[in-house]
């Protein structure tokens, strides 16, 4: 989903260094493989189909950070389909 990102935190020998890879546009996202000493970050579109890839020695990898993609903002105008007032039908309300 556009806004997903993955921050790769890597051990460059003398200094530490920060890389970002994130889903650029709607309908893709990133995702992340582990295997054979090699950490695979991928922007992928919806169809599977690779954008960017980005690999790193797990050896020198210290930190892989995921941030999803904010949750879209509701508008005043949205109405809650159970007002906090309501019970659901079948359900008793605690005490």
């Amino acid at each position: 989903m556009k806004g997903d990102r993955v921050e790769v935190v890597v051990d460059a020998g003398d200094s530490i260094r920060v890389y970002h890879v994130a889903a650029t546009r709607a309908g893709r996202r990133v995702e992340i493989t582990t295997g054979r000493g090699i950490v695979e970050v991928t922007e992928v579109t919806r169809g599977g189909t690779p954008v960017r890839t980005s690999r790193f020695m797990s050896s020198r990898v210290i930190a892989l950070v995921e941030h999803p993609a904010q949750p879209s903002r509701r508008l005043d105008s949205d109405e809650d389909e159970h007002p906090p007032d309501t019970h659901l039908p079948g359900l008793e309300p605690g005490p």
